[in-house]
């Protein structure tokens, strides 16, 4: 449980840290029991609260949660600046604010750009280690940003990965993530093309590109493929096409988000393909099995991660109890 040292004091720690305090194996770990307690409703996860501002591409969005087992709670408050690409920033800049669960004392501020960028990899690796077949090895990555970075971690992290497609529209950004990616790891990566280039064949998908229109489409999918889509967090965007989501056994992060937020299901039940049911379950009830995952080597599987506010209060509070077991981080006196 975390405490407040004397009440007076709260511990500050920065991206390099939180990457540090965190590996992703480490945070796959944390999520699923984060995702398990949410499944057991142990927690407390609202819509996240989203204001435009008079910025251009600009947004404020807030995302309060509490678990239950580890108490504790906390907000993540970030902007998302879209035009920071073009000037080389993270487009999502903030914090997470750690409150303790006995008096409800702030316990820390942690980067939220690297939370968000290894937690939303860490929970697609539980969904694949959950959802994708035992022998699924090819990888598909639409995207090259800091996502298909810490995705494709989370994809070695929990399946024998022996190959790896990417795609992304700008070419130079596709090779700068693929130069980086054989820098890191041991494992073949091509950039390819085109969308479908990289998608035929692959047994794991991961869209991380936050397309507005789709760039996974049906006809180019393996039997039992399992897809990760992560990239448009929209009610009007979606990165799958309808007969993707309709073929698919489909799960999310939550049904509540799903049905607000995500344009993948939202605008395929436009379309009149597929209803709200479609949701077969959320992956911590497939967890602690309350929902049936795959249910053979040919279900194409679909885990829509929209990100929850109890993923990055989980995440947190790992980084707070590493950085206090060894002393990292920086802590600011309140009073």
């Amino acid at each position: 449980m975390l405490r407040m040292s004397d009440g007076t004091e709260l511990l500050v720690v920065d991206a390099p840290t939180v990457r540090r305090l965190l590996p992703m194996a480490r945070c796959i770990e944390v999520m699923a029991e984060a995702l398990a307690g949410l499944g057991r409703d142990q927690a407390v996860n609202p819509l996240r609260s989203v204001v435009e501002l008079p910025f251009p591409s600009s947004w404020l969005a807030m995302m309060p949660g509490a678990q239950v087992d580890p108490p504790v709670f906390g907000v993540k408050v970030i902007s998302i600046f879209n035009e920071n690409r073009v000037a080389g920033f993270e487009t999502h800049q903030g914090v997470v604010l750690l409150f303790e669960a006995q008096h409800g004392s702030p316990v820390a501020i942690v980067d939220a750009s690297e939370v968000t960028a290894l937690r939303t990899a860490a929970v697609s690796g539980v969904a694949t280690g959950t959802l994708a077949r035992p022998d699924a090895s090819e990888v598909a990555i639409i995207g090259s940003g800091t996502q298909a970075r810490t995705h494709l971690e989370a994809m070695l992290a929990v399946r024998p990965i022996d190959r790896v497609r990417a795609w992304s529209p700008t070419r130079e950004r596709l090779e700068a993530f693929v130069a980086d990616a054989r820098a890191r790891h041991e494992v073949p990566i091509e950039a390819v093309d085109g969308p479908q280039e990289a998608v035929e064949g692959a047994s794991i998908i991961c869209t991380v590109s936050g397309a507005s229109e789709p760039v996974v489409r049906a006809e180019w999918l393996s039997p039992g493929a399992h897809i990760n889509a992560v990239g448009s967090a929209l009610p009007t965007a979606r990165e799958l096409d309808a007969e993707t989501v309709r073929r698919s056994r489909f799960y999310a992060d939550r049904r509540e988000s799903a049905l607000n937020e995500a344009g993948d299901l939202l605008l395929a039940i436009r379309d009149g393909v597929v209803t709200a049911d479609h949701v077969i379950g959320e992956l911590g009830q497939v967890l602690i099995g309350a929902a049936e995952g795959r249910t053979g080597p040919d279900d194409i599987t679909v885990f829509e991660s929209l990100g929850l506010a109890v993923e990055d209060v989980a995440a947190a509070r790992a980084v707070v109890e590493a950085a206090r077991a060894e002393g990292a981080g920086t802590t600011v006196r309140l009073t």
